[in-house]
């Protein structure tokens, strides 16, 4: 069974914001969403927790945190509560990308969740939406669903799989030994079973 969380829907305005920002004030969407999967790797693999908390799904292009893509987009899944925090911040535009067009509310983020941003930004920042779409495919939370996807059918992602190291050569986005990796899978755990007693 798929760990489930509590979506951070200002957390992932933000993260989205900081990163068009990073950009110089506008990136393409695709690519703010595998940058996004890393920061939430990262986060949870040395914090015990993602940044977003969002659900995430195995799709053709790699890992997408579904929440984070209906913000990007201004998608009309969001509730009205969600659509006009983003709003307020950032703005899609046509066909690829969205900008930044007020700064970043820095107030959502603890500092782990900045390190985390930067860190991303900093290892995979120079690369473009397809690059990282195939860089993601190197990563166990993705690759144990590929044959899946062959069918045509998009996967639930489980956080826990997060916890598993990349292929050779590939940035695990932080190193665990086998017993950090036990600590957090328990931690994660824990907090899904907290979520879904209060929201079901």
């Amino acid at each position: 069974m798929c760990t489930h969380l509590t979506f951070k829907y200002e957390t992932a305005t933000q993260a989205l914001n900081y990163l068009a920002l990073k950009s110089g004030g506008r990136i393409n969407k695709m690519k703010a969403l595998k940058l996004i999967f890393f920061s939430d790797r990262y986060h949870l693999r040395k914090y015990g927790r993602p940044i977003t908390n969002d659900e995430y799904l195995a799709m053709e292009y790699g890992p997408v945190a579904s929440g984070v893509k209906d913000i990007a987009e201004m998608s009309d899944f969001l509730g009205s509560k969600t659509a006009k925090y983003a709003g307020n911040f950032i703005k899609p535009i046509p066909r690829y990308d969205y900008c930044s067009i007020n700064p970043v509310d820095t107030d959502v983020f603890s500092e782990s969740e900045i390190e985390a941003l930067d860190y991303v930004w900093d290892h995979f920042g120079s690369f473009d939406a397809f690059t990282l779409a195939e860089v993601t495919h190197h990563y166990p939370e993705w690759k144990r669903h590929e044959l899946t996807l062959e069918s045509g059918t998009n996967v639930r992602m489980d956080y826990i799989d997060f916890l598993c190291d990349p292929t050779s050569g590939h940035d695990p986005c932080c190193d665990l030994t086998a017993e950090d990796k036990e600590v957090i899978a328990d931690m994660i755990k824990e907090k899904s079973k907290i979520a879904n007693l209060l929201f079901g």
